[in-house]
């Protein structure tokens, strides 16, 4: 009977992830980089932005970011091209997969709530934002 019970936890176990908890939803709107960490510890954190991400998800899972600028009357004006993304499941992870004409790469969502987006890259550099409140002036 043992046996049984530990071979049912380990399935449980096994078949949770922390993919399941993400809400990938909570990717679409407006960004603000709040901090980075280098792989080597080192900080870097952001007080002031002159742009922000703007991500736009569907059903899907495919979509694009764009980098955009704003100004004291809160419009927003491109700066960059979309780079288009898809989310995907890898080794148990959920990925932010980015392509533009010139590049490709992906991002390991490590949290992801309706304030906080937090990624790690290949290089192991941590990048956390929080959701883009507009000035009110």
């Amino acid at each position: 009977m043992k046996h049984y019970f530990a071979l049912f936890c380990l399935i449980i176990l096994s078949s949770c992830s922390n993919t399941t908890n993400i809400d990938v939803s909570n990717l679409n709107g407006y960004w603000e980089i709040e901090e980075v960490i280098q792989s080597d510890g080192t900080s870097h954190v952001y007080k002031i932005n002159e742009t922000i991400d703007y991500i736009e998800i569907n059903d899907s899972l495919t979509g694009y970011r764009q980098k955009m600028k704003t100004d004291a009357d809160n419009n927003y004006t491109p700066v960059t091209n979309k780079e288009q993304i898809k989310i995907i499941t890898e080794n148990d992870s959920l990925k932010i997969q980015y392509h533009t004409p010139f590049s490709e790469w992906k991002e390991t969502i490590l949290e992801l709530n309706n304030d906080k987006l937090k990624v790690v890259n290949t290089l192991k550099n941590v990048y956390i934002y929080k959701r883009y409140i507009p000035l009110n002036l």
